[in-house]
């Protein structure tokens, strides 16, 4: 024999589960009927659940990319500007060194501060920072790569030990008006030029003086991942031999004590400063070249990226979309039941025994 008793605890247990149990299922209505996809993704897609994660983690992926792609172009976008502006002052320099052939000590004095112009603006071009990064470092990217060219520093203390090694006298030395043709065609062409090598050939592979004295640089320039199956140069190093070219012909015209020397060794350090500044245009186009290039190639992943990410996304939104009519409707009947509960609950509350005592 079994025994069923009537209490109001009897009462309010089940109509307290159902209450609880239709919250929670009016909150995942709600979100539903909101949002307009699976509230528990993983609930609803059982098996199929992985895929739509993989679907998920691709669209991330791609995501990445072209965020990443937008940091590249933004440092592309940077780099390519300073090549262009180095690249017009080094074609009106080599324009005045044109000018100045068999001029002697006037032509000599007119050039000197253009050439100590150009080579601040070299210097200062090659230091600049994009997102604070600086864009010519390699990989050393929190180093400004080149030292100033000032009294004191490594680049200057070195170029002025060059020339009294080779000639025995300083460039301001009254001595050097009698440095001939021939000998100052030597000094650049060996002891000079020296001090521009980046990297010693192997063995052993050491840093030339310019990576020791001029540039804190890496060669190895910065790659990025511009899509699923490319990697991309997404930087220039200041070791580029079109830099180095013409910090050489700046640094030759403006302190090698040019305005007392005769006119055949004046015109020796024109000559060089022509080729020099000749080659590093080449160079810089080059440079400019490959830049655009890069620029191209991210800008074109990019597009196909996104349109890769549309596509994905309506996948998705087939997987996990959800009725926005079932769900408003699940949404006003969990309301209605809840609401029923409570009504009764109410009036449970309100029944006693000692009413019918």
């Amino acid at each position: 024999m079994s025994f069923n008793y009537i209490s109001t605890y009897n009462l309010f247990s089940p109509l307290r589960f159902s209450i609880t149990r239709n919250q929670s299922a009016l909150s995942r209505a709600t979100t539903e009927a909101t949002t307009g996809r699976f509230a528990d993704v993983g609930l609803e897609l059982g098996h199929a659940t992985g895929l739509d994660l993989g679907m998920r983690a691709e669209f991330s992926f791609a995501d990445q990319i072209v965020d990443t792609n937008g940091l590249a172009s933004g440092r592309l976008e940077v780099i390519q500007d300073r090549i262009t502006k180095l690249g017009t002052t080094a074609q009106d320099f080599l324009k005045s060194l044109i000018t100045v052939r068999n001029t002697g000590v006037v032509g000599a004095q007119s050039i000197l501060p253009t050439a100590a112009a150009g080579l601040q603006d070299l210097i200062g071009s090659l230091n600049v920072s994009y997102n604070g990064s600086f864009v010519f470092a390699g990989l050393n990217t929190q180093t400004a790569p080149l030292t100033n060219y000032a009294p004191g520093s490594t680049s200057k203390i070195a170029a002025d030990a060059a020339f009294a090694t080779f000639f025995g006298f300083s460039q301001a030395s009254p001595a050097v008006s009698g440095i001939t043709a021939v000998q100052m065609q030597t000094f650049l062409n060996t002891t000079f030029d020296g001090e521009f090598v980046s990297n010693l050939p192997p063995p052993p592979a050491l840093p030339g003086p310019w990576n020791t004295k001029w540039s804190s640089a890496t060669d190895t320039v910065l790659t990025s991942r511009i899509s699923t199956t490319e990697i991309a140069d997404t930087s220039v190093s200041a070791n580029d031999p079109s830099f180095r070219k013409l910090a050489e012909a700046y640094t030759a015209l403006s302190d090698l004590g040019t305005t007392s020397m005769s006119q055949g060794a004046f015109d020796a350090v024109l000559d060089k400063a022509v080729n020099l500044v000749t080659s590093a245009l080449n160079g810089l186009a080059t440079l400019g070249g490959n830049i655009g290039a890069t620029q191209k190639r991210i800008s074109d992943s990019s597009d196909k990226l996104k349109r890769h990410q549309d596509i994905l996304n309506e996948q998705i939104l087939a997987i996990e979309k959800v009725d926005p009519a079932d769900a408003a409707a699940r949404v006003s009947a969990l309301q209605n039941q809840i609401e029923t509960s409570l009504s009764l609950t109410a009036r449970l509350q309100r029944l006693s025994l000692v009413n019918y005592l």
